[in-house]
């Protein structure tokens, strides 16, 4: 045993026991958040002797003698500070990167009250943010040492309105680790599942022997495919996603479970998983989709290797590219990437006399609820899913990780069950962003209108359906880009691998086809003569016009005008590239879409009551300005929940950008309604009322036969420029985006500068390497920006909206990822002459220095 300082008081701890276990575990110190355990993601940050050191690479005897302090232990003033300016500037988004980033903020006031930017940045190299992009953290940190050291008064004064730049309403919360993530919580009594999985991608299971596992003292049961009592197969769309794979059958990627063992610690379960031996046979796996499609492959689903097909088609389009004067044909390929969100999945299940209730992150409750009963093969009235802070998703967190494995093990065991993934494992588990091979021909005339667009679009969907299918869908539709003319082919196939699945991921398959698309559209402008800006100018949408799929234009749209706010900056620069896109809100083409909302009066409070998650995108924050706006009550008499099926309405999942058009609409109906209720009483004379919205987005099918149909309710628009200099490096980006109407403008730069940076290392620094099917990242590789490598962004905010539909506002959380990576390709080709068409751009300044 050594001794040291812990927060002022005197602790013990074995010599070589982990560090952030101690701290976690045996102190209940939540703020040392456990991101990744190999030194990578910051989030653990601890300050030993005022320096900041990550706690997840400590053992006790690395600080026998010393003062180690941890978020709670920091001065009371320092606190508030740090609160008021990070939530003043918007610094707070998923929140699960900020306690670690608070560490590194106070060590670096520590040595100077005074910090540059540049010293700022240097800082926080030790820390990874997925979310914000690092500007606005940047711009607290700087806030702070400008109070401290001015000894200044700190007053929040916010009215709350549609327009406001209200801080979130979870940024205290997170900031001081008040209330924690999924793996933060404990209950009496908790036990602890970890999953055995496949070394190899494909292998054939003849026999599961786990009777040394289960002789382990500690270990309390071991599952196999045989102990699932309801329907073993999960699913969005298509349950082809087993959750244990059963003797007698084929795993289809790494991240399969073959058993489930439940132990006293993890420690104990992690050391009985490797007690289990399993018979099996090697077999070769199909890692390309070209291979997956030869008639001679093996079959990876019973049904075949293709999940899905989408043919598009309007106009003539083979006569119009004959007839065009200019015609441009490339091939592009684009990687798997991983989510990289700083929270791994977790979940915790416990059984009551009454529901199981299962906590976790999740991206929906609803649907969650709806997997987990079928699992259990139950009622859905007899589980109950809660939601704590999601620590980022990015679409990561709509599938099944691990809470269907806790809650099962739960229901079987009569004990509270948690698991929670290693980095390692998630990195593994959870779907990616899809790898697409594209070939993309495009033309226009000598003035440079376009005529014609032709695509092919392979899609590497891995191992499971997840929403691979939809995802190829929005490939498809936005593929010929928010342009007029309608001579449009796409054919798109979404194809089985035996790589890990692909799912959703901010841009929904836009990211890829837009890519392929944009950089079409620069060659076709240097044939023609013009510029790449006044070819987007002569083709972008306006009102009334129709859009490729045929939908017409609304008023609210606002191409054009993204287009001016870029233009000088555009003209005024060198080595410049732009692009622009756009994105639906809502799921669209004919499928139900509801927003729903209950405004609950309780002791002269409002309490908003949603199942719409938030995973760091401020949609809690974006509803109590809606009821502000709606209703004139004052902002301190409004409340907001996390999901909760016992509690909140079904307002759908947080993914295609829909939460603030389509709930917060709901949450407007409701509002209004609660307004007309006190015209004539007060809060006091209504409490216990309800006052119930729901918003329903009706589109047209795929395919419709209408001459314009409506595929989605809104759209947004964007352009976005990038400005290298003379080593290839970005120095700037301006990001001008078509928001329709601003609920919160703080929020939405702070949507446009994380999605600008995930962008930027989609084109330039991130893949997620495949050996043979198994993935060779570690966090720490996996190309993620950090804050010395963000340029300046930055954020032009459109608003052309008046419509009363959500007042106007239109999604921005994934359109703001989709023209990055065309625009740095467009400037790489002004730099130095090299068209690239392959992600992660090749031969850059990154690639060289980074990588």
């Amino acid at each position: 045993m050594v001794s040291f300082l812990l927060n002022g008081e005197l602790c013990q701890i074995e010599e070589d026991k982990s560090l952030i276990k101690f701290l976690r575990n045996d102190k209940n110190l939540i703020s040392v958040k456990n991101g990744c355990s190999e030194g990578a993601c910051g989030a653990c940050m601890i300050l030993v002797n005022n320096k900041a050191i990550k706690a997840c690479v400590l053992k006790g005897k690395n600080v026998a003698g010393k003062e180690v302090q941890t978020l709670e232990g920091l001065d009371n003033k320092l606190k508030e500070v740090f609160v008021y300016s990070f939530k003043k500037v918007g610094a707070v988004q998923c929140g699960f990167c900020i306690p670690g980033m608070i560490i590194s903020a106070t060590a670096l006031l520590k040595k100077t009250m005074n910090p540059t930017e540049e010293e700022v940045k240097k800082s926080l190299l030790g820390n990874i943010c997925r979310c914000t992009g690092y500007k606005k953290i940047e711009e607290g940190i700087l806030m702070a040492a400008k109070i401290l050291r001015e000894n200044k008064e700190i007053k929040e004064e916010c009215n709350g309105k549609i327009g406001d730049r209200l801080g979130r309403i979870d940024a205290e919360n997170k900031i001081l680790a008040i209330d924690g993530y999924c793996d933060d919580l404990k209950v009496k009594g908790m036990l602890y599942a970890v999953a055995l999985r496949p070394e190899y991608p494909r292998i054939f299971i003849k026999d599961i022997d786990y009777i040394d596992a289960i002789k382990l003292e500690g270990v309390v049961k071991v599952v196999t495919a045989d102990d699932v009592p309801g329907k073993i197969y999960c699913g969005h769309l298509k349950k082809d996603w087993p959750a244990l794979i059963a003797v007698g059958e084929e795993t289809r990627y790494v991240g399969d479970t073959i058993a489930l063992v439940v132990a006293k610690s993890e420690e104990i379960a992690r050391k009985a998983v490797n007690l289990i031996k399993v018979e099996y046979e090697i077999l070769k796996p199909i890692t390309s989709p070209k291979e997956a499609m030869n008639s001679k492959s093996d079959k990876i689903h019973k049904d075949g290797n293709i999940l899905a097909k989408e043919v598009l088609k309007r106009g003539n389009v083979d006569e119009a590219i004959k007839k065009s004067k200019y015609v441009v044909t490339n091939k592009y390929s684009v990687p798997f990437t991983e989510h990289g969100f700083l929270e791994p999945e977790s979940a915790l299940a416990v059984p009551t006399d009454e529901q199981l209730l299962v906590y976790t992150g999740t991206q929906s409750v609803y649907d969650d609820l709806n997997e987990i009963s079928s699992l259990l093969g139950v009622e859905k009235s007899k589980i109950r899913v809660i939601s704590k802070y999601v620590g980022g998703g990015f679409g990561g967190k709509e599938d099944m990780s691990c809470q269907h494995h806790a809650a099962l093990l739960a229901f079987l065991t009569g004990k509270p069950v948690k698991m929670t993934l290693s980095r390692n494992e998630s990195i593994k588990v959870h779907p990616k962003r899809h790898a697409m091979e594209m070939e993309f021909t495009t033309a226009c005339d000598e003035n440079g209108k376009l005529t014609a667009m032709k695509a092919r679009i392979v899609s590497d969907t891995g191992a499971y359906a997840s929403l691979g299918g939809p995802v190829l869908q929005r490939a498809c539709t936005h593929a010929s880009g928010p342009y007029n003319y309608q001579n449009i082919e796409v054919e798109g196939v979404a194809v089985y691998t035996n790589n890990p699945p692909a799912g959703a991921f901010r841009g929904f398959g836009v990211t890829q086809s837009a890519f392929a698309n944009e950089s079409n559209i620069n060659k076709l402008a240097e044939l023609v003569g013009i510029s790449p800006w006044e070819i987007r100018w002569r083709n972008a949408i306006e009102p009334g016009q129709e859009l490729p799929n045929g939908q017409i234009a609304d008023k609210g749209t606002a191409l054009k005008e993204t287009l001016l706010a870029v233009r000088d900056q555009y003209e005024n620069n060198k080595y410049v590239g732009i692009a622009c896109a756009f994105k639906n809100s809502g799921i669209g083409v004919g499928i139900p879409d509801i927003g729903r909302s209950v405004l609950e009066v309780k002791d002269e409070e409002i309490i908003i009551k949603t199942s719409a998650a938030c995973m760091g995108q401020g949609v809690g924050t974006i509803l109590i300005q809606i009821v502000c706006e709606a209703t004139g009550i004052s902002i301190d008499k409004i409340k907001w929940i996390k999901p909760d099926t016992k509690l909140t309405p079904n307002a759908g999942t947080s993914t295609a950008s829909r939460q603030t058009l389509f709930t917060g609409e709901a949450t407007r109906i409701a509002a209004i309604k609660l307004k007309n209720a006190l015209k004539t009483r007060s809060l006091k004379e209504i409490n216990g009322l309800e006052f119930y919205g729901e918003y329903n987005g009706e589109t047209d099918n795929m395919g419709s036969a209408k001459k314009n149909p409506i595929s989605h309710v809104a759209y947004g628009y964007a352009t976005q420029v990038v400005i290298l200099n003379e080593k290839g490096k970005v120095e700037k980006v301006i990001a001008a985006h078509d928001v329709g109407k601003a609920i919160n403008p703080l929020n939405i730069e702070g949507q446009i500068e994380g999605g600008v940076v995930m962008g930027l290392g989609y084109a330039l620094t991130e893949d997620y390497p495949l050996k043979e099917g198994v993935p060779t990242a570690k966090f720490g590789t996996l190309g993620l920006f950090k804050s010395n490598m963000v340029p300046e962004i930055e954020s032009i905010i459109i608003e052309k909206n008046n419509v009363e539909l959500a007042y106007g506002a239109k999604g921005v959380g994934e359109i703001t990822c989709i023209p990055t990576a065309p625009a740095v390709q467009g400037a790489y080709y002004k730099l130095d002459g090299k068209f690239r068409t392959k992600l992660p751009l090749e031969d850059t300044f990154y690639i060289r220095k980074f990588k």
